[in-house]
């Protein structure tokens, strides 16, 4: 009998890692499986041949798209070439749909017969969510991350959907703080995080206003404070040369592990609109959200279907956590947010009441993310081969 062939696209770091938990769950469900295709340094550990290198197409950023657009577009092409000589059992896209989707799209032309999974909805729930119909004609099933995707989907007219889990429910145990780990609000010196992005654009226009903000809030606090900034590498320069202006200096700490350990000794936090904002929910500490962007980008909110930008409000469909964006977002709005989450308040009280709810919408029971999503593609390929 011959093997089971899998092909996986991932287009970033954050894929990369999707995806070698992935093929791990499926050499459990499947011994002979056999893996090829595109992926970053965490597939390679699980067996994984990669056609490029991944840094080929991990690009962000309009300008930077622009600027390797020759190079994507024949990526593109030799992937999905790739895809249909190997002739595998199934295609798993994983993320980045700019580059992603058209390879599956491509492939679904001269391969109509192959199940083509997609791991990582679009947002279509908040733009362009005409995408969600148009996906129908080349993805067959779509793993979701978060909850509320299954009926979003359903509602828009998009493929079948699964809420397989996100991959941050498996690290509960570094997110929550143990016993004596976070001190009680009141009981002394209070640790505050300042999270300004991972992005050199949203690093920059958040940057200045944060640091007035901490200036404020230190002054205006009944606590001691402790102000820690957990940063990604790519953009520590920037963070370390905009804090060198700011009166009162956070303490900048680098790698996951020190995150999450700020993370659990955290107070409250000051976050920029992103992923982490549902880190910080699960992890159970009270936060303000802020986001600013450009002029351009101001004009397409017209186009945003979502009442909320932060996913802790989108997932409970309520303002939960103070959202200040834009013309909201500053100093003097992010410090009155802020100070009573520092002290046992009503405002700290309901954010916590709140956590809870996101907690259990995001559950799923002792399974695992990859472990679902790995039943799912076996299954399709199972139906597939027929008996």
């Amino acid at each position: 009998m011959s093997p089971t062939k899998i092909f996986l696209v991932a287009g970033e770091e954050s894929g990369d890692q999707l995806g070698a938990k992935l093929m791990a769950a499926l050499r459990r469900r499947l011994p002979d499986v056999v893996f090829s295709g595109v992926g970053g340094h965490a597939m390679a550990a699980e067996g994984l041949t990669s056609l490029f290198p991944l840094a080929d197409i991990a690009v962000m950023g309009f300008s930077a798209v622009i600027a390797r657009l020759p190079m994507l577009l024949r990526r593109i092409d030799e992937t999905a070439a790739a895809v249909i000589a190997d002739r595998p059992d199934a295609l798993v896209i994983i993320d980045s749909p700019d580059f992603t989707h058209r390879v599956a799209k491509r492939v679904r032309r001269a391969r109509p017969d192959l199940p083509i999974i997609d791991y990582v909805s679009p947002t279509v729930w908040a733009w362009r969510p005409g995408r969600a119909r148009k996906m129908r004609a080349y993805v067959d099933h779509l793993l979701a991350l978060l909850p509320f995707e299954p009926a979003a989907h359903a509602r828009l007219g998009g493929p079948p959907c699964s809420y397989v889990g996100h991959p941050l429910v498996e690290r509960l145990g570094e997110l929550r703080p143990a016993p004596g780990e976070r001190a009680e609000p009141g009981s002394g010196e209070a640790t505050v995080l300042v999270m300004p992005g991972s992005r050199r654009s949203e690093v920059t226009r958040l940057l200045p206003v944060f640091g007035e903000t901490v200036a404020r809030v230190t002054q205006a606090s009944a606590s001691p404070l402790t102000w820690i900034l957990p940063a990604v590498p790519h953009v520590a320069a920037l963070i370390e040369e905009g804090v060198a202006a700011w009166p009162v200096k956070p303490q900048i700490v680098f790698g996951e592990a020190a995150k999450y350990a700020a993370f659990r000794r955290a107070t409250a936090a000051l976050a920029a609109s992103g992923t982490v904002t549902l880190e910080l929910a699960l992890a159970a500490v009270p936060t303000v959200v802020a986001y600013k962007v450009s002029r351009l980008e101001v004009q397409a909110r017209h186009f945003i279907t979502v009442k909320h930008a932060s996913l802790p409000n989108i997932i409970l469909d309520e303002p939960a956590l103070p959202e200040l964006l834009q013309w909201n977002c500053t100093p003097e709005k992010l410090m009155a947010a802020l100070l009573p989450l520092i002290e046992d308040t009503p405002e700290r009280r309901a954010q916590l009441a709140a956590f809870a709810g996101v907690a259990e919408a995001m559950s799923i029971g002792t399974d695992r993310p990859s472990e679902r999503a790995a039943a799912i593609v076996a299954g399709m390929i199972a139906t597939k081969k027929g008996p």
